[in-house]
């Protein structure tokens, strides 16, 4: 069985199309959607192409989903930086309840047993939450507790935007990187799993996909194409900016 791992996408649905034409030339039997659809410009048709894929698809919730679903019912996710929350509420109100339903069915972690590689745990950013930030520089003392009872050989993860693969005590943790707001080299970042990891990089037509966001009315949607599909910030970057270590947001 073959896997493919899409994660973060944030409404990008420019990146979403591109990356199921490359999963469609493959021979794929299950997609894996690890959480954060929303919020971002075309949160809601990146849903319903979603619900449309004729290939099998599983499902586990991100923060911003989670967020999106509290913002529905007028409370506000305090875990998410306040520059966050005006996108949030933005794409909540694009849900129809359909769609609000739908996403509350979603768990926070799920498992695959995938030949090659073992039982696979699916999870957003650690095991035991949704918002934990660490990345591949990220002290393995610090995270050992983290993935101590995952019981899993593999970890699959998100969040961060940023692919990695690394050991983790006895955990094999990888990062799928995001496919709708990279944080690295322009384009979206996906992983294809069983029998081995394979990480995957999907190139698509970047100043088509800003326009399509740009004639959008989400907030910010000028700075989303510029920042986050022509030129996202480098890896160097955020690993300056996250700072090198797990925290909250």
């Amino acid at each position: 069985m073959r896997v493919a791992a899409i994660y973060d996408i944030h409404g990008n649905l420019p990146a979403l199309e591109a990356v199921l034409r490359d999963i469609g030339r493959l021979d794929v039997d299950v997609v894996v959607v690890g959480g954060d659809v929303l919020p971002g410009p075309m949160a809601r048709e990146a849903l319903d192409v979603l619900r449309a894929l004729s290939l099998p698809v599983r499902y586990l919730h991100g923060n911003g989903d989670r967020g999106a679903l509290q913002a529905r019912e007028g409370r506000e996710n305090l875990e998410i930086p306040a520059a966050a929350r005006e996108a949030i509420r933005w794409s909540a109100d694009q849900l129809v309840p359909e769609h609000a339903e739908w996403i509350a069915s979603w768990p926070g972690t799920l498992r695959v047993e995938i030949p090659g590689l073992g039982q696979v745990l699916f999870c957003h950013a650690t095991p035991q939450s949704d918002t934990e930030i660490f990345t591949r520089v990220t002290p393995e003392t610090r995270l050992l507790p983290m993935f101590a009872t995952s019981g899993a050989a593999v970890v699959v993860c998100g969040h961060t935007h940023m692919p990695f693969d690394r050991m983790v005590g006895g955990t094999r943790v990888v990062n799928a990187g995001s496919v709708g707001m990279p944080f690295g080299e322009p384009g979206a970042d996906w992983l294809l799993l069983g029998p081995g990891v394979e990480p995957q990089h999907t190139t698509y037509d970047l100043a088509d996909a800003a326009a399509r966001i740009e004639r959008t009315a989400y907030p910010g949607a000028a700075e989303f194409a510029a920042r986050y599909v022509m030129n996202p910030p480098t890896e160097s970057e955020m690993l300056r900016a996250f700072g090198g270590g797990p925290v909250a947001g």
